[in-house]
C-alpha cells in the first residue's frame, strides 16, 4: 500500500525517459570499458584470472542495470550504439527481456542481433514468444530455427505460424493477431456476460468491440463493449449487433488497411478468410508500427538505398545495400555527360555557359522533387487514377509555366547583368521556363509509371528525376545557346 505521506515521484515525459535510459546505458558501457582497460594494465602471474573476474563482475552489473530499462527504450538506444557495444548489451539480456527488445527493434537491428546470436540462445528467447510474435520475426530468423520453435507450440499456434509466416511483410496476414473477443450469434446479453465470466483467459488487449459469429465462426457483426455493459440483459445479441465498418482479408495490402484505420478511426478490424470465417484481428498498434517502418523505408529509398540499414552494421553489407541505385546513378551520369559532350564546341566559344548551366538543372530538379513528393503521397493515399493523373499533369504544367516565367525571367536578368549580353539572358530565361515544365511532367510521371509497373514508386524516384531534369536542362540550355548565340 502506498504511504500517502510520502511524495510521489514526478511524472516523466517519454522524451525525458528515453534520454535518461540512453544516459544510463552509455554511462554503464563507458564504465565497463574503463574497468576492463584498468584491469588489462595490471601485470602479474594471476593477471588472466583477475581479468576474467573483473569482466564477469562488470557484466553482472551491466545485466542488473539493464533490467530496469523498458524494452522499447532499450531497443531505441541500441540502434545508436556501435556494433561492439550493441552486442555487449544484447548478450547480457535474459531470454524474456531479449525477446521484448528484438520485437521493438528496427528491422535492420533485428537482423543484426539475430545473426549474432548463437542458435541455442536464439531458440531459448524465441520460445518465450507467442505465435503472433513468431510470425512477426519470421523473416529475420533462420527458417530451421523458426520451425523448431513453432513445433513446440500448441496445434493452434503452430498452424497460425505456418499459415502466416510466408506472407509478404506488407500484407495484413503478417500484421494480424489471432486473439479476438467473439460472441455467439444466438446468445442474449446476460448469456454473453455469463459466458465471458466463465472463461479463464482475460479479454484480449484492445477489446473495444466483440465480434459476433455464427456456429461456423462466420463474422455476422460487431457488438460494442458499451452495449454489452449497458444493454438490456434479455436483449438478443443478433438484434443489437452492428455491421462491421471494415472487414479485411489476409492478402489485403497493409497500406490499404492503414487508410481504413485512419478514415474510420478504428482500434481493430476483423480478418476473415474467403468464406467469411474469423481468422484474427488487425490492431491499431501494428498499423502504426507498419506505417512508421514504411515511412522510414521510403525515406531511405528516395535517397537510392535498397532497403533498411543498421547504421553500425558491417561495411560490406552496407556497401552492397547501396550498389543498385549507385549503378543506376553512374549510368544516368554518363548519359548526362554525353549530352554536354555534344555541345563541346558551344562551351568552348562561350565559357559563361559552363557557369550558368548547373543553375538551369538545379532549379528544375527542386521543382520536380516537390511535385514527386505530392504524387507519392497521392499514391500512398490511393488518390491517383488515370483521370486524376491527367488533371495533375495539367495543374503542374500550369504551375511550371507560372514559376518558369517568374524565376526564369529573374535568372535571365541575372545572366544579363553578369555578362552584359541580352541574348544570353533570353536563352537563360527560356531554358529555365522549358525545363520547369519538363520537371512538372517528370515529377508526376516517374512515380506514377513506377507504380503502374508494380514497382515501389518511392524507390529510385529521386535518382531518375534528377537524371531527367539534368539531361533536359543541359540539352535545352546548350541547344538554345547554340542556336541563339553562335
Amino acid at each position: 500500500m502506498v504511504d500517502p505521506t510520502q511524495a510521489s515521484e514526478p511524472l516523466t515525459s517519454p522524451e525525458e525517459r528515453l534520454r535518461q535510459s540512453e544516459q544510463v546505458v552509455r554511462a554503464m558501457l563507458e564504465s565497463a570499458h574503463v574497468i576492463e582497460a584498468m584491469a588489462r594494465r595490471q601485470v602479474g602471474p594471476q593477471q588472466p584470472v583477475v581479468d576474467d573476474l573483473v569482466r564477469r563482475q562488470t557484466l553482472v552489473e551491466v545485466a542488473r542495470r539493464l533490467k530496469g530499462i523498458h524494452a522499447a527504450d532499450l531497443a531505441h538506444v541500441m540502434t545508436s550504439l556501435p556494433l561492439e557495444d550493441k552486442l555487449l548489451v544484447w548478450k547480457q539480456l535474459g531470454p524474456e527481456q531479449a525477446a521484448a527488445v528484438i520485437l521493438e527493434a528496427t528491422e535492420a537491428v533485428r537482423r543484426t542481433l539475430a545473426a549474432a546470436t548463437e542458435r541455442g540462445r536464439l531458440i531459448l528467447l524465441l520460445r518465450t514468444m507467442d505465435a503472433d510474435d513468431l510470425t512477426f520475426l519470421a523473416d529475420d530468423v533462420p527458417g530451421d530455427v523458426l520451425r523448431e520453435v513453432s513445433g513446440g507450440l500448441e496445434e493452434r499456434g503452430r498452424s497460425w505460424v505456418e499459415r502466416t509466416a510466408d506472407w509478404p511483410e506488407d500484407r495484413v496476414a503478417k500484421l494480424m493477431v489471432q486473439t479476438a473477443a467473439t460472441l455467439r450469434l444466438d446468445l442474449t446479453i446476460a448469456g454473453a456476460v455469463a459466458e465471458l465470466r466463465s472463461q479463464q483467459d482475460p479479454l484480449p488487449r484492445r477489446t473495444e468491440v466483440f465480434y459476433v459469429v455464427d456456429a461456423r465462426r462466420v463474422v455476422r457483426g460487431v457488438l460494442p463493449l458499451r452495449l454489452l455493459l449497458l444493454g438490456d440483459p434479455e436483449a438478443k445479441i443478433a438484434d443489437l449487433m452492428q455491421p462491421p465498418l471494415v472487414v479485411l482479408h489476409p492478402g489485403d495490402k497493409a497500406s490499404y488497411a492503414a487508410q481504413a484505420f485512419d478514415r474510420y478511426a478504428l482500434v481493430s478490424a476483423p480478418v476473415v478468410d474467403d468464406r467469411g470465417k474469423m481468422l484474427g484481428r488487425l490492431l491499431v498498434d501494428e498499423v502504426v508500427d507498419f506505417m512508421q517502418r514504411r515511412a522510414d523505408l521510403d525515406t531511405l529509398r528516395r535517397a537510392g538505398l535498397a532497403g533498411d540499414e543498421d547504421v553500425f552494421a558491417g561495411s560490406w553489407a552496407s556497401a552492397r545495400n547501396r550498389w543498385l541505385w549507385l549503378a543506376v546513378n553512374v549510368a544516368t551520369a554518363f548519359v548526362s555527360s554525353r549530352v554536354i559532350g555534344a555541345f563541346e564546341g558551344t562551351l568552348a566559344r562561350l565559357a559563361a555557359l559552363a557557369a550558368l548551366m548547373p543553375m538551369v538543372a538545379s532549379i528544375a530538379n527542386n521543382t520536380g522533387q516537390q511535385t514527386s513528393v505530392l504524387v507519392l503521397r497521392a499514391i500512398a493515399m490511393k488518390q491517383l487514377s488515370a483521370a486524376t493523373t491527367r488533371h495533375l499533369i495539367v495543374k503542374e504544367l500550369t504551375i511550371g509555366l507560372m514559376n518558369g516565367a517568374l524565376w526564369g525571367g529573374l535568372m535571365g536578368l541575372f545572366a544579363f547583368a553578369l555578362y552584359g549580353r541580352a541574348n544570353l539572358g533570353l536563352v537563360m530565361a527560356s531554358a529555365v521556363l522549358l525545363n520547369l515544365m519538363v520537371a512538372a511532367v517528370a515529377g508526376v510521371a516517374v512515380p506514377a509509371v513506377l507504380d503502374r509497373l508494380g514497382r515501389d514508386p518511392a524507390q529510385g524516384s529521386s535518382v531518375l528525376l534528377s537524371f531527367l531534369t539534368d539531361c533536359s536542362g543541359f540539352f535545352l540550355f546548350l541547344g538554345l545557346a547554340t542556336w541563339a548565340l553562335m
